[in-house]
C-alpha cells in the first residue's frame, strides 16, 4: 500500500471509516511490528477525521503507558484505575463519555479535551494489551458508529 489514504472529504463517519478500514487493514498487513502499526493506526485515524488527539496506551508495569500518538503532548502513566482509559481497562470494554466533565476521575491531560472513546485492544491470550483513546475538543463527538468501527481498527492489531 501507498503511503496516502484516500479519504471521502464530504462523507458522513460511516462512510469515511468503510473507507478507512479496508486501507488500514492492508498497510498493517504483513507488518510485525506492534509499535509502527500502532503509530500507522493513530496517524490514519487523525488524518482521516482530524480528532484532536489519537493515541494508544499500552500495558506495561502495571500501568497504561503512553504509546504512539498524534495530538498535543499527553500524560505518560495511567494507574489501571484512574480515568476513562483505566476503565476501559478494568472492564474489557468500550467506553463513551459525551462530556468528560462529567466522568467521575476523568483525568484531564489536556484542558481542550471535550468528548472521549476508549476501545481495548486484545492479546492472543484474550488480556487487554493497549488501549486506543481518542478525544475531541466537542462535546457529545462520538456515537456508535464510532464504537463500532474503532472496534474493528483494534481487532486489525490485535497480537
Amino acid at each position: 500500500m501507498s503511503e496516502s489514504l484516500v479519504i471521502p472529504r464530504n462523507a458522513g463517519r460511516k462512510e469515511i471509516y468503510e473507507a478507512l478500514v479496508p486501507q488500514l487493514n492492508a498497510l498493517l498487513e504483513g507488518e510485525s511490528d506492534f509499535i509502527a502499526n500502532l503509530a500507522n493506526t493513530a496517524a490514519a485515524l487523525k488524518e482521516a477525521f482530524g480528532f484532536f488527539w489519537v493515541g494508544f496506551y499500552v500495558v506495561k508495569e502495571n500501568q497504561l503507558v503512553l504509546g504512539p500518538f498524534q495530538g498535543p503532548i499527553a500524560c505518560t502513566r495511567i494507574a489501571f484505575d484512574r480515568g476513562v482509559c483505566g476503565h476501559a481497562y478494568q472492564t474489557q470494554q468500550t467506553v463513551l463519555v459525551p462530556d468528560v466533565e462529567k466522568f467521575p476521575g476523568h483525568i484531564a491531560c489536556n484542558s481542550l479535551s471535550r468528548s472521549e472513546i476508549v476501545v481495548p485492544l486484545f492479546g492472543s491470550n484474550g488480556e487487554v494489551i493497549a488501549v486506543l483513546d481518542v478525544d475531541s475538543d466537542r462535546l457529545n463527538d462520538f456515537s456508535e458508529i464510532d464504537a463500532a468501527f474503532l472496534e474493528k481498527i483494534v481487532r486489525l492489531l490485535s497480537v
